[in-house]
């Protein structure tokens, strides 16, 4: 039986953190879908529309990985995807208490559902979108922290 891993996030943008975390995802499950949050509570730089576009081509050489938009609650995407287990990276306690607290509510809702937490590589444990939209603002270099298709659409789409 294949296992379908769930790997949901803003993705505002993607960063190599995020990528190592579905490479390494790979490894260990068949199949990863990407689920790329409408994330309407937030103001992202990037349209979901966008956001699934750049990922899908940050991803392309990944046969085994599939970039999706959604909305709404991912126990409800789990059960659409066939999909028993969510990924999710931590780079922190702060990060790990409240992934946890999520995973718990999942739990509740959908008890087949399990809930797997991936550490930041050392190397990415700084790293976050948040930061890279910022330095990215503030003409800083961004290419260390992000695909290059995915600079370039930064730096086009605050030009």
């Amino acid at each position: 039986m294949s296992k379908t891993a769930i790997y949901p996030g803003t993705f505002d943008p993607m960063t190599n953190g995020h990528i190592n975390i579905i490479q390494r995802s790979l490894e260990l499950f068949d199949k990863v879908v990407v689920a790329v949050a409408a994330s309407a509570g937030k103001s992202p730089l990037f349209e979901l529309q966008q956001r699934v576009d750049l990922a899908k081509q940050a991803l392309c050489t990944h046969q085994q990985v599939e970039v999706i938009a959604f909305d709404g609650l991912l126990v409800d995407l789990a059960r659409q995807q066939h999909a028993s287990i969510i990924v999710r990276g931590v780079r922190s306690i702060a990060d790990f208490e409240y992934e946890a607290q999520m995973a718990g509510m999942n739990r509740q809702m959908m008890p087949e559902l399990e809930t797997i937490f991936l550490t930041t590589h050392s190397q990415w444990a700084d790293l976050s979108s948040t930061l890279v939209r910022d330095i990215a603002r503030h003409h800083g270099k961004i290419s260390n922290f992000v695909p290059a298709v995915i600079e370039q659409a930064i730096m086009e789409k605050l030009s």
